[in-house]
């Protein structure tokens, strides 16, 4: 027992030796994807060893949890993941293949972002009034492109129909590009998404952001209102990222990569970066990340219960 300890601890002061893979659980393009490549970049100044990017979407966030969840536990295998596969998925699924808490061993919380609404430019609808407005006159007719079932971001519709009394089509994608193809295209009338993904697209003028799904306005874009201010205060649906290893991942890798990504979620550099597309950092301990799953799953539990969203199968 005393030699392999001794060999555990020689492992973990020589870690990393090589690459670190950074599993994201989403297709490349979306917010997740840049965030995660902006501090997969940034990160290895901090190791000493690149941090490649591999992404494995499908399911919220759960085909990318499970591949993590049963790595090996030595550091080489991370998982960046939103609140989809460990706070959401719990309260839609019954028959996941990793367990939410016991399958991982938190790192450390990296940042948070928000939700907006909004509408091909070409529609003709000027504010967030007139979109629910329209809803209520035609029932169904106002088709809404979502970046998969449970995400955020049709959480946020969900709580907008009901909260607003109106109903909508929601057309689930599988990531944001294809989503946002179709918004422009004009193929749907409206997307629910992560600020990041259609701030191209609304600095083009290609889309119209109507409101955002937060507490406070966005600093990126304060004259657009929040949904709680137009009357809807229960419709906030903020995301968030963390660093997660396999489990029985050794404290002394947890500690240099805690170090490590909390180093860069303070760079300035970074921070700059990301709140140009109104994402905020946040860092801190393993036991912060384990309280913010543990609301989430809370909030997240509340919310799936009374929309009756069902996972896809």
């Amino acid at each position: 027992m005393a030699c392999a300890l001794a060999a555990g601890g020689a492992a973990a002061q020589d870690y990393p030796s090589r690459p670190i893979r950074l599993v994201v659980a989403f297709s490349a393009g979306g917010t997740t994807d840049y965030v995660a490549r902006l501090l997969a970049d940034k990160v290895k100044s901090e190791l000493g060893q690149s941090v490649v990017v591999e992404n494995k979407p499908g399911a919220n966030g759960a085909i990318g949890a499970d591949f993590v969840s049963k790595a090996a536990p030595d550091g080489y295998t991370l998982f960046f993941s939103t609140a989809g596969a460990l706070a959401i998925n719990p309260s839609m699924r019954s028959d996941l293949p990793y367990d939410p808490v016991k399958g991982f061993t938190p790192i450390v919380p990296t940042a948070r972002n928000t939700v907006l609404f909004a509408v091909n430019s070409g529609l003709g609808l000027a504010s967030a009034q007139d979109m629910i407005a329209y809803a209520k006159q035609k029932p169904g007719a106002l088709t809404v492109a979502i970046t998969g079932v449970g995400a955020i971001s049709h959480l946020a519709v969900e709580m907008l129909q009901s909260a607003a009394g109106i109903k909508l089509q929601t057309v689930p994608y599988r990531g944001a590009g294809p989503a946002i193809a179709d918004l422009i295209g004009g193929q749907v009338n409206a997307m629910s998404a992560e600020v990041p993904v259609l701030m191209p697209q609304i600095k083009a003028g290609k889309a119209k952001v109507l409101a955002i799904s937060a507490q406070n306005r966005s600093d990126v874009m304060p004259e657009v209102p929040t949904f709680a201010e137009l009357g809807y205060p229960d419709v906030v649906a903020d995301n968030w990222s963390g660093v997660l290893a396999p489990p029985g991942t050794s404290p002394a890798i947890v500690a240099r990569l805690n170090a490590a990504f909390n180093a860069v979620v303070r760079d300035p550099e970074v921070r700059r970066k990301l709140a140009d597309n109104s994402v905020s950092t946040i860092g801190g301990t393993p036991a912060d990340l384990t309280a913010l799953i543990e609301g989430e799953t809370a909030r997240w539990r509340k919310v799936v219960a009374e929309t009756g969203i069902k996972a896809e199968r």
